[in-house]
């Protein structure tokens, strides 16, 4: 990416938000650079690319309270426009001189927002005087700064945006950002260009170009590089973008941790030969049972299997010549949910979150940045299958993390094969690629059933399915009833020891997509 690219973008300010960089993935959405700083960031550094506009993002902390996260009163003279989303909005108003308090209620999920009559803000064009939007958020705007026009209120009458300066700086209380808010994307896109005057220059071709330079001058002339491939999209594509740079130097390996999905070591070799990466097949899986053997916390499972997969790539690496550097599929979400941008800690992704301090190689991760399905985009220009690119997300620890309670072969292989039926029915029905991940989990549950007119005492399995752009928010899939009728008659015929099929209707959030 050239510097010219990179100046007259957008700056978003991180306090702490798990959305920090679903705004910046937003912002691209319109191809205008965005970059992500921490809040602490020096004046001249949040300048040093001559930003056209500032968001301020949202965050877990008060704008109230004792040390509370702050910025550059200048930042706020109306020289740069600047739009602070829900901490963000407080910040500015408590910065400014208006009053942050404690709400009475505190506002979460969907909530309805009503914009004032003949509203002036730019931000509001193209958008209704009403719309549905996602909040979250305990303090509120009680009193906006001197100067300041409020233009939004919720139901409850809590203050949701105002505008000051000319509509220079401006706070909005929900998360346009978020895919439950209605509208959002024209708030975002009404802020960056006719607010912000911002120019469309940034392309995913041109991220490929830069992503491949990163590479060379990271990884040097003679290093070698080791990947663990997982058989999904995220370390494929990584592993094709690397080979592109560095070739014969990289070597991958495929670890089958006795986790995987039916049949899928095998696919998944066949898959690689056909994109030319020298892959090593390793059979771990009695080295991962026996390490997992009795555990059932779901953070101490991700975190034992982190600390194997580097363990095995260390191996590894030993008998093909000592790689310096471990590749990874790394992207965004994994970070922010195990904490590593500035938020609490979700669940800890063994790629992040679980890897061990004492590792002998170098992190490599390109994709680090990006969303998924920014990584599908990449995929293409890579020349990666568009069917390989559309298969569902798939966890690294794999099945560790669907099979709750105690691990076991016999568990496992129960889980495999509900898994293989729910996938092969939802298949059939033509659904599958408009679902962005469906699965089966084995719980920890037996029940009563009878069979053949004698009692059962059998498991439990739960089907998800989810839609979702970005992995940040989801919503289920309402599956057509004959589908789900389907999938359990067939589980409770075909699998050994299940006796009862549930389905799960939860969004994210409140949980997670994964159930650990």
């Amino acid at each position: 990416m050239s510097e010219s690219e990179k100046t007259g973008g957008i700056v978003i300010l991180d306090f702490g938000s798990q959305y920090t960089q679903l705004i910046a993935r937003r912002v691209r959405e319109f191809e205008v650079y965005s970059e992500i700083l921490p809040w602490t960031s020096p004046l001249d550094r949040i300048m040093e690319s001559n930003p056209r506009g500032i968001i301020l993002s949202g965050g877990p902390r008060s704008a109230i309270g004792l040390d509370a996260p702050s910025i550059d009163a200048s930042l706020l003279d109306g020289s740069i426009p600047v739009l602070g989303i829900c901490y963000g909005m407080q910040l500015i108003a408590h910065s400014l001189g208006g009053r942050v308090e404690r709400g009475r209620l505190g506002e979460y999920g969907r909530t309805r927002v009503i914009f004032s009559p003949h509203s002036a803000s730019a931000l509001l064009k193209g958008v209704p005087d009403k719309i549905d939007v996602w909040m979250s958020h305990w303090d509120e705007v009680a009193s906006p700064p001197n100067g300041a026009v409020k233009f939004a209120a919720s139901e409850s009458e809590t203050c949701a945006a105002f505008s000051m300066l000319g509509g220079r700086v401006q706070g909005l209380q929900f998360h346009p950002e978020v895919e439950s808010t209605e509208y959002g994307r024209e708030i975002l896109k009404n802020f960056i260009f006719d607010i912000c005057g911002a120019s469309p220059l940034w392309k995913l071709g041109n991220w490929v170009e830069r992503a491949s330079w990163l590479v060379s001058e990271s990884v040097g002339e003679t290093a070698r590089v080791i990947c663990g491939l997982s058989g999904g999209v995220d370390s494929t594509v990584a592993a094709v973008l690397v080979s592109r740079v560095i070739g014969d130097r990289l070597d991958c390996i495929f670890v089958d941790h006795g986790f995987l999905r039916k049949d899928e070591s095998s696919q998944v070799m066949e898959m690689y030969k056909k994109l030319n990466l020298r892959v090593h097949h390793v059979d771990a899986s009695d080295r991962f049972l026996d390490a997992l053997s009795g555990v059932t916390n779901p953070e101490q499972k991700r975190k034992i299997i982190g600390e194997l997969f580097v363990r095995v790539f260390e191996d590894e690496s030993r008998k093909l010549g000592n790689a310096k550097w471990l590749l990874q599929g790394t992207i965004y979400p994994d970070v922010i949910e195990s904490g590593s941008a500035g938020g609490d800690v979700i669940k800890s992704h063994h790629n992040v979150g679980g890897l061990p301090e004492d590792m002998d190689m170098k992190l490599l991760e390109p994709l680090r940045e990006l969303f998924k399905d920014e990584v599908r985009k990449i995929g293409p220009l890579l020349d990666i299958p568009d069917h390989f690119l559309k298969r569902h997300p798939f966890p690294g620890p794999g099945l560790a993390v669907r099979c709750l309670g105690p691990l076991g072969r016999e568990r496992l292989d129960t889980l495999r094969e509900a898994d293989a039926i729910f996938i092969s029915e939802i298949t059939a029905a033509g659904l599958y690629d408009s679902i962005w991940q469906a699965f089966c989990v084995l719980l920890p549950v037996r029940s009563v059933g009878v069979a053949g007119d004698v009692r059962t005492y059998c498991e439990t399995v739960a089907l998800r399915a989810v839609a979702s752009l970005d992995a940040m928010t989801a919503e289920s899939v309402r599956l057509p009833w004959e589908v789900i009728d389907r999938t359990a008659s067939r589980i409770c015929g075909e699998v050994p020891n299940v006796g009862r099929v549930v389905m799960d209707v939860t969004g994210k959030p409140p949980s997670t997509i994964e159930w650990e």
